[in-house]
């Protein structure tokens, strides 16, 4: 008997399960309904445009820095279909990739479009039906289907449509409300919080350097673990980089419980130990001793972000470098290493948007992810409580639960 199977979310982890069941049940009629106008949108938008897709891996010693919630199951599941897989699969569609000196994997067009196109026209070539402006309002699992509402407002032909097997993709949701539809399946449910953010900081003396980029830093939240490390780009609202970008997904959910409202301790030279920071200013201030302190600068700061930091330090620039007391290095050591600002709120980062929480990794089977309270329900992509810091790994994580779903719906099906 044909097997009808519904994907609920036009989405990346949608799509690409949409296009491996297809490949392995041809003759199965799956359909995606996206509530949106455009399906991949979300894809369209990633990387600044040009689709940050994965990442090498080559530099994640460990999956819980990468993944601060769902590192078990994405270890599990990256054994099946890693980023060494997706990076094969879309250089067989002719898709040519690269990969930055950051590890990020970027087509090699830039172009994020390029794999969009390369999803939909593969949907389209495999039979996939994609149903666009039409948003599940509820799923109901009744009589070995899964019967679909779709919302009164998106005044489709059909309000109901019922399905073998129902896989959601919905992605992630800032709020309980989006995860409404699926109220009357009785899941545990995980509170949904924002996850990748750039930070306010009301600090005027620094959003003036607006555009600054500092390609090592760290940033920490003083008197806990959280930290993120990388590129940190001064805004005319505070901070953003893949620094702090970093540290906002690690420290969600402790973010989230303070209301955003938290010391944040900047280290602007992040590559180096303090003994190498003490070092380093050491032989600046012997080898540059009759020039002005503002005038010699670490090479990796410019010269408006080290005016800063100098007045930070309570030092004037005009002093010359042999001119400087213990007490100044010091200072100026500390600032350079461990420079506190306040964060005062959160910004979202461009037109992404990741949240943590969704429906609990406990209601699935972290082998196939389907629902263990209902046979033939699946979950894939950031719905799930599973989120990753920047870099390629969210969409990483869409790639391979895509797969896996597709792989274990073949299965039951056989």
């Amino acid at each position: 008997m044909k097997q009808t199977i519904a994907i609920i979310g036009g989405g990346a982890a949608g799509c690409f399960c949409a296009i491996a069941v297809k490949r392995l049940l041809p003759h199965a009629d799956v359909t995606v309904y996206e509530g949106g106008r455009k399906a991949l949108a979300k894809v369209a938008v990633t990387g600044g445009g040009r689709c940050n897709l994965t990442n090498s891996f080559r530099h994640v010693e460990h999956l819980a820095a990468v993944y601060p919630r769902g590192e078990k199951l994405m270890k599990r599941l990256l054994k099946g279909f890693s980023a060494a897989d997706v990076c094969r699969w879309f250089e067989r569609e002719g898709v040519r990739l690269v990969t930055q000196t950051d590890e990020c994997v970027f087509p090699k067009s830039q172009y994020a479009m390029e794999i969009v196109d390369t999803l939909l026209s593969l949907m389209r070539q495999l039979g996939v039906t994609l149903k666009l402006g039409h948003r599940v309002s509820a799923i109901a699992h009744e009589d070995e289907c899964y019967r679909l509402t779709f919302s009164p407002a998106d005044n489709v032909q059909q309000p109901t449509v019922t399905a073998d097997m129902a896989v959601v993709t919905t992605g992630g949701s800032p709020t309980m409300q989006g995860l409404q539809m699926l109220a009357g399946l009785d899941l545990e449910m995980v509170s949904p919080v924002p996850s990748l953010f750039s930070v306010c900081v009301a600090d005027r003396a620094l959003t003036q350097l607006t555009g600054t980029v500092v390609e090592h830093a760290t940033a920490a939240l003083p008197g806990t673990k959280f930290r993120g490390e990388g590129p940190l780009l001064i805004t005319h609202w505070g901070m953003s980089g893949p620094a702090v970008l970093k540290l906002s997904s690690r420290a969600a959910r402790h973010l989230h419980g303070c209301g955003y409202q938290h010391d944040l301790c900047i280290n602007w030279c992040g590559a180096m130990t303090l003994p190498e920071v003490e070092a380093m200013i050491g032989e600046m201030s012997v080898a540059h001793g009759r020039k002005q302190v503002s005038t010699v600068y670490p090479p990796h700061l410019n010269s408006r972000l080290w005016q800063l930091l100098v007045d930070r330090s309570q030092i004037r620039g005009e002093q010359r470098w042999a001119e400087l007391q213990k007490k100044q290095i010091n200072r100026l050591v500390n600032t350079l290493t461990a420079d506190v600002y306040r964060m005062t709120g959160k910004c979202r980062f461009k037109e992404e948007f990741v949240t943590c929480g969704g429906v609990a990794l406990s209601n699935v089977n972290l082998s196939t992810l389907e629902c263990k309270q209902h046979e033939g329900l699946y979950f894939a992509g950031e719905v799930l409580d599973v989120d990753a810091v920047t870099g390629g790994f969210n969409l990483q994580a869409a790639w391979t639960m895509g797969h896996t779903v597709a792989v274990a719906i073949n299965k039951k099906c056989h």
